[in-house]
Order: C-alpha cells, then sequence, then structure tokens
C-alpha cells in the first residue's frame, strides 16, 4: 500500500486530503480490502498490481483478536471486494465486515468456499474449523471460486489474471505434492499432533495425522485452559509417546513448555508459524514458505 507522507498544510487542505485518501481505490484502481495476512498474500500473488490490496491483519498478529483503525474501517466501506476467511476466524473484525457489506460493498469469504470441517472437542466442538489453510488443497479450491470473483472488479484484465492464478495455482498444488512426500517418511506410530490450539485438523484430515490434542481446548486463542484440560493432555501425550509438541509463533509458548515438563516422556516444543505470516526478515513472510517451513520442522520433530 502507498503511503504519503503529511507536511504542515492549510486546515481546509488536510480535510480534503482525508476525504480524498478514503476513495484511493475508486480514483487510482480497483480496491481489495483483505482481512487476514495469509489470505493477503495469496490474494496479492494473483492480483499483482491490476489492484491495490490492503491486508489488514499486520505481520504476526492473531487473527481472532486484531482489530483495524478507524481509516482502515472506512475503506473496507468504499473497497471494491472485501476479502475474508470467515467461519468465526475474525472475532474482532466481524462488526466492520458486516457493514462493508450493509454498505454494498461486495464481499468474498473463503470459508465458503470449501469443504468445512468441525471441532471434534472442547468447548467449540460442533462449531465450523476456520483453519483450512494447512490444507493446500483447500485453498486450491477457495482460487478456483476466488478468480471469478475478482474477474468482476472493475478495472482487472480477467485475461491477465486467469494467467496469474494459474501460476500460483501450480505453486500451491507443487506444494501439496512436496508435503504428502515430506509427510511419508514420518512413521505411522508417530504421526500424532499437539498444539497450543486446535489449528491443524484440515492437515491431519488430509495427510494422514492424528490430532491428540491441544493445551488450548477450542478454536481460538483467546480461549484458556482448565487443571482438568492440561491434565488429560498430559495422560494422552503420555498414552502417545508423542516426541514433540509444536507451538504458534503467534502465541505465547509457555504453556506448551508447562506440558512439556509435566509429561513423564522426552518431548520437544517445536515452535511453528501456523495462525500469521512474519514481516519479510522472518521465517514465514509468505503462504508457500509458511507452509514449507512448517512441514519441515514437523517431518523431523515426528520422525
Amino acid at each position: 500500500m502507498r503511503r504519503t507522507r503529511l507536511l504542515a498544510l492549510p486546515a481546509a487542505l488536510l480535510a480534503a486530503s482525508a476525504l480524498t485518501a478514503c476513495d484511493v481505490g475508486s480514483a487510482d484502481g480497483p480496491l481489495i480490502v483483505v482481512s487476514t495476512n495469509i489470505l493477503g498474500d495469496v490474494v496479492e500473488n494473483v492480483v499483482g498490481d491490476q489492484a491495490e490490496v490492503l491486508t489488514l491483519m499486520r505481520p504476526d498478529a492473531d487473527p481472532h483478536s486484531f482489530e483495524v483503525s478507524a481509516q482502515e474501517a472506512a475503506r473496507m466501506r468504499s473497497a471494491d471486494l472485501v476479502v475474508s476467511n470467515g467461519l468465526g476466524l475474525e472475532e474482532g473484525l466481524q462488526q466492520h465486515l458486516d457493514a462493508a457489506v450493509d454498505d454494498g460493498v461486495t464481499a468474498f469469504v473463503a470459508g465458503d468456499e470449501i469443504e468445512v470441517l468441525e471441532y471434534a472437542e472442547g468447548d467449540a466442538a460442533g462449531a465450523p474449523d476456520p483453519h483450512f489453510w494447512t490444507d493446500p488443497a483447500r485453498v486450491l479450491d477457495v482460487l478456483d471460486a476466488l478468480e471469478p470473483a475478482l474477474a468482476e472488479v472493475e478495472g482487472i484484465d480477467a485475461d491477465r489474471l486467469a494467467d496469474d492464478v494459474a501460476a500460483y495455482r501450480a505453486s500451491v498444488a507443487g506444494l501439496e505434492t512436496e508435503m504428502a512426500e515430506a509427510f511419508a517418511a514420518v512413521p505411522a506410530d508417530r504421526r500424532a499432533l499437539v498444539t497450543n490450539h486446535h489449528v491443524f485438523g484440515y492437515l491431519a484430515d488430509r495427510f494422514d495425522f492424528d490430532v491428540v490434542g491441544a493445551v488450548i481446548p477450542g478454536g481460538t486463542t483467546l480461549a484458556a485452559p482448565s487443571a482438568s484440560d492440561l491434565s488429560d493432555l498430559v495422560e494422552a501425550v503420555e498414552d502417545t509417546g508423542v516426541p514433540a509438541v509444536f507451538a504458534e509463533s503467534s502465541s505465547p509458548d509457555r504453556l506448551v513448555q508447562a506440558l512439556a515438563s509435566e509429561a513423564d516422556v522426552q518431548v520437544e516444543v517445536v515452535e511453528l508459524y501456523t495462525e500469521s505470516l512474519t514481516a519479510a526478515d522472518g521465517g514465514a513472510p509468505d503462504y508457500l514458505t509458511m507452509m514449507r517451513v512448517n512441514t519441515q520442522r514437523i517431518a523431523s520433530a515426528l520422525s
């Protein structure tokens, strides 16, 4: 997103400038607002320079709790398209997404375009799991539905878009193949995952893993585990003998460390990038890199 530094200007000129800033999408081309940075990276890869892509979620943020500024909320209501994850993920943003739709902005909800899994246990049991991006095949489903939605945006060339979607689609398909090959090396008796909270349901479903449990037994990082939750999870870790538990980069790992110290087995704590991309100089600056790093770390820890 382009940024303009304002110098000391007369009040009237500043007011006019502020009004214009809320309408950059219509002045300079299409404006697409995206909720999470993972989806933002996907959209940027297929749109290129055909539109301005405003990603609301900062690097290393928590998608369950991040907030937006008043200016960002205003730009959402003047966007040509708003892209969100849905399935209850953007808990702190939903009111603004709803307000944009009420103002007539076209919305694309990725969660509406996939085969949705439900949480199997904990307080969220039966609720939809929003973490579909851990399965590249479902990201491909999102791409297939996103292309026609983007093609409808005035100012976007559909033929150029189709070429860019096809190229990125091939990269995501290649990622799925890489993940399948890496996970094939994990022994059957070690294909078990323990994490901060339930984020790997789709990965487990696609690549034949068993989700033993989560330190926070729910779909959101805003929940907290009880003493009995931790006790049950320690028992599960001891029974299965998993060699590693996984902590998310966007959440503190103190609880995972405590779990590892309580379990009567040798357990390694491994950090993964699951809920958010990092800054450009971090370990997961884009979706493809994030998934490759996670795949390598999971396969190595469990093998």
